[in-house]
């Protein structure tokens, strides 16, 4: 492994030209194909296996021209205090504004409220149903302002309007914010890191141009394979993140290796060879961490673990390939300033050998040494902070946040509370029950048996009149509950209701399904609580096995596995205090508490699972490179932390940056995703890698690198530390050392 990225490496660097027109043409063609692709698509919410979905899918079947699919807007109503809606001067400005409605090309029908029986009890409140012929991701921006000119005609005549549904979310996409607070904490980072701008700005110009090709890789691929705008958005996060990280890696091991007097075209190949060989296998973690949502049977999930996975392993490519290719336009540029002065003293003045020989020691040193003196106490005190983090993840509860999640400052939020208000809080979840009386000899008695006794059931107010299909073999009602949709109750209502299912059965001879997006909420949310835990031992089982490989040893996985859980945890714990409790909830601009996304401890496991990895390729690869040239087990940590813990910390403070960034968007899923990430990464980072890590290797001692001899003849051997470098005959160095400039090489003093 090592010796072929270490040729690809000095390849890249020597046919720059080549590389760099290669990736420009890439860049050209996908930006093309994407931009000229029709948008993402909205129909991307299929959960197989569900109740809810069987109900939905018998509704498409039994009812073929009920357009099912079809978006729909909420128009509310509601009049000055001490009036009514039904006055005769407001009855009349809703009638107009329920004509104007149904003007629209792409409008099927519009309810009359009056007709439809759409009026609160103490008449204050009513609501007008607008259904139109396409989905929601074909409904226009001119349908919308339509809706939105009617509503501003009701409201200069007095009445306060509010609007809602599906049809009237835009899509959006991202604001530009979190790129933008990424980008430029990450420019920072990197100054202070490197000392230099062409080499603060080599990895933020490596990851864009990755970033380009995985996002307009998705837009091409968005419509045929049904991806929604959220996989874009994920695939910018991730690739964005890992890719200036992976560029981070690379250039640190150049300048490193510059440092001990390796020629550029050298250091090149010998960066790639090393840091490129953990840039793969920590992309091949992130990579199964990704790919493994699949097992959750999610087609959603799915689709946005894949389109993420494509972004890491776009990344991954980059590092290998454009950053040496990049090198090699700026050999000297990207070496701290006293390294670019051409003297051999000023650069071994910086050298980790004077370091070993009494000089200063560089704050990662001292920080592993403190370690290494106090490894209990450190080990202790990091496992309980975040155990005492962890413990509010007992209290998770799973939901999909809706309109009540959104800024009380916009329409749909004002719509929401306006209708709890006028006709109860259960209003806005109502559940859709779908009767299957096919073979009943009397359909209509059954399924008025049906709803009588669902109707009757605690915790529902009211059940509307059921409608038939054609064959009258199936119908369909509305039962509202007494809580909100978010409520527990209402999760408790709805599992009672499916308990009756079995005597109303033997009772009717007919069956009935729950569904609706209540309904649909908690069955996702029971099944994603129910495929966690084969997920964990999918993906965790499967990344042992790769860092076993990696690193020759049993102790070292599994120390990684069990420092993961740790932090996962702890960020699942404080996501709950924010999103769900709604400690220091304003701070983050989180409006409404209330569940966590049903999908979210999936995506928190699966993403900082591989992230975490990242850190611990990245860190324990250079103490088993030390390991292996023959320093001590304790030496061994000193030394990954001298070469290590500065770009680790580097590369952990712009991932963070990143994904906060991603808090500031509007959409609930985003910003959860966003701030669980930065926490996680957080929590991994500077207190599982920097501080349980050393611990426990120091406690462990050589025993950490054990492997067992009949395991050691099964495992593949890939030679990520390098190992085969070092080994080369002494004079091939010496002549890849003193060698002439290849012709399109930059002619530069040697150091």
């Amino acid at each position: 492994m090592a010796t072929f990225l270490y040729r690809l490496g000095r390849t890249a660097f020597r046919r720059r030209g080549y590389v760099a027109l290669m990736w420009l043409a890439i860049v050209a063609a996908v930006g093309l194909g994407g931009m000229q692709a029709s948008g993402a698509s909205s129909d991307d919410s299929s959960m197989p296996g569900i109740e809810s979905q069987k109900a939905y899918d018998l509704m498409q079947q039994r009812f073929p021209g009920a357009s099912a699919d079809g978006a729909g807007a909420t128009v509310v109503f509601v009049a000055p205090d001490g009036q009514k809606v039904t006055a005769s001067d407001n009855r009349k400005v809703i009638e107009e504004t329920v004509d104007s409605l149904g003007n629209g090309s792409q409008v099927a029908r519009v309810a009359d409220p009056f007709e439809s029986q759409a009026v609160s009890k103490d008449g204050s409140t009513a609501y007008a149903t607008v259904t139109y012929k396409v989905a929601q991701d074909k409904v226009t921006d001119a349908s919308r302002a339509a809706v939105n000119k009617s509503a501003d005609q009701a409201r200069a005549a007095g009445l306060t309007v509010e609007t809602g549904g599906s049809a009237m979310e835009a899509g959006g996409g991202l604001s530009g914010v979190a790129e933008i607070v990424g980008i430029s904490v990450a420019a920072v980072v990197l100054l202070i890191t490197f000392g230099s701008l062409a080499a603060a700005g080599l990895p933020l110009l490596t990851a864009i141009v990755g970033v380009a090709v995985s996002l307009f890789g998705i837009m091409m691929l968005a419509h045929p394979l049904g991806l929604s705008s959220d996989t874009g958005t994920l695939g910018m996060m991730l690739g964005l993140a890992v890719g200036i990280d992976y560029a981070l890696f690379v250039v640190s091991r150049y300048r490193e290796e510059r440092g001990k007097g390796h020629t550029p075209q050298e250091a090149a190949g010998l960066a790639v060879g090393t840091a490129g060989s953990a840039v793969v296998f920590a992309g091949l973690t992130v990579v199964i961490a990704l790919a493994g949502l699949s097992v959750v049977g999610i087609p959603m999930l799915t689709k946005m673990g894949l389109g993420a996975a494509g972004a890491v392993v776009i990344a991954v490519l980059v590092a290998l390939t454009f950053v040496p290719a990049m090198l090699g336009f700026w050999p000297n540029a990207v070496l701290a300033r006293r390294g670019r002065k051409g003297s051999k003293a000023s650069v071994k003045s910086v050298t980790p050998e004077k370091e070993e020989k009494g000089g200063k020691e560089n704050l990662g040193t001292r920080w592993a040494r403190f370690v290494l003196r106090r490894p209990i106490p450190v080990l202790i005190l990091g496992v309980l902070g975040l155990g005492a983090l962890a413990v509010p993840a007992a209290s998770l509860q799973l939901g999909m946040p809706g309109d009540e999640a959104k800024s009380t400052a916009t329409t749909e939020r004002r719509a929401y509370d306006n209708l709890a208000k006028g006709f109860g809080p259960g209003f806005n979840g109502p559940l859709t029950v779908v009767v299957d009386a096919k073979g009943v000899s009397d359909p209509e008695a059954a399924v008025k048996r049906i709803s009588e006794k669902i109707g009757d059931t605690k915790g529902i107010v009211s059940v509307s009149r059921a409608g038939f299909n054609k064959d009258g073999d199936t119908a369909v009602f509305q039962a509202t509950p007494s809580t909100a949709p978010t409520d527990a109750k209402t999760k408790t209502l709805v599992k009672t209701i499916r308990a009756e299912r079995p005597a109303l059965e033997s009772d009717t001879s007919a069956t009935f399904e729950v569904t609706g997006s209540t309904a649909l909420n908690i069955d996702v949310a029971a099944k994603v609580q129910s495929a966690l835990v084969p997920y964990l031992i999918t993906i965790v089982g499967l990344a042992v096995v790769l860092l076993m490989v990696v690193f020759r040893s049993v102790f070292v996985p599994l120390k990684a596995a069990l420092g993961f859980l740790l932090s996962v945890l702890a960020a699942l714990g404080v996501m709950v205090l924010v999103f769900q409790q709604g400690h220091l909830a304003s701070l983050f601009g989180v409006e409404q508490t209330g569940p966590i996304m049903s999908l979210m401890p999936i995506f928190l496991v699966g993403i900082v699972f591989g992230l975490a990895m990242d850190y611990e390729v990245f860190l324990v690869s250079r103490m088993r490179e030390a390991y292996t040239h023959g320093e001590s087990a304790r030496q061994a940590v000193v030394s990954g932390f001298r070469h290590s813990a500065r770009v680790v910390v580097a590369a952990a403070l712009i991932m963070i940056a990143v994904f906060s960034g991603f808090i500031a968007e509007d959409g609930s899923m985003i910003k959860t995703i966003g701030f669980g990430l930065a926490a996680a990464v957080l929590f991994d980072a500077f207190v599982v890698r920097m501080a349980i890590v050393p611990a426990v290797l120091a406690l462990l001692g050589d025993k950490a690198w054990w492997l067992p001899k009949w395991l050691a003849r099964i495992l593949p051997r890939v030679d990520v530390e390098g190992e085969a470098l070092s080994r080369r005959p002494a004079e091939n160095q010496a002549q890849a050392e003193n060698q002439a400039p290849a012709p399109d090489e930059p002619v530069e003093l040697r150091v």
